[in-house]
């Protein structure tokens, strides 16, 4: 089975204020006090400014849209962040922005690579964005990540 997300996640008030000006934008509580906000094909379109992604070394991340979102953690912290698997094997991406400027990552665990002692790149986002994991459990379970396997299924 395949699992696929390329977000922005945040404090769900804080990017429901930011993503106001953007009509493609769909946002989903996620749990915590957190939303995401699924870059799907419409919004990716809507940012993109005719670019491909590429940003910090992410797929779907443009880089006017890195800069949107680095401007939007000046009221509080905003993660962006990718996650790709198919039959277990995969890879992760995550970048967290506070106050216009970068203070995690970005960080990668590419495919076949183990995760690091501290957990993998989107749990360590999480925990920068305040997530508390139970004993047992990462962050990533801790918000429910793995309830929709594509991004767009958050939204529909």
């Amino acid at each position: 089975m395949a699992y696929d997300l390329k977000a922005v996640i945040a404090e769900e008030e804080a990017l429901r204020r930011a993503a106001r000006d953007l009509p493609a934008a769909r946002l989903a509580p996620i749990g915590q006090g957190l939303a995401l906000m699924p870059m799907t094909h419409a919004l990716f379109a809507s940012v993109a400014h005719g670019g491909g992604g590429g940003a910090l070394g992410f797929s779907r991340l443009p880089v006017p849209f890195a800069k949107t979102v680095a401007a939007w953690s000046v009221g509080g912290q905003v993660a962006y962040v990718e996650a790709e698997y198919f039959g277990g094997v995969g890879e992760q991406r995550a970048v967290v922005w506070d106050g216009g400027a970068v203070v995690l990552g970005p960080l990668r665990v590419e495919e076949g690579e183990p995760f690091p002692p501290d957990g993998g790149p989107v749990s360590r986002a999480l925990r920068r964005l305040g997530v508390v994991a139970r004993p047992g459990e990462d962050e990533f379970s801790a918000v429910g990540l793995e309830r929709h396997r594509h991004g767009g299924a958050w939204i529909t």
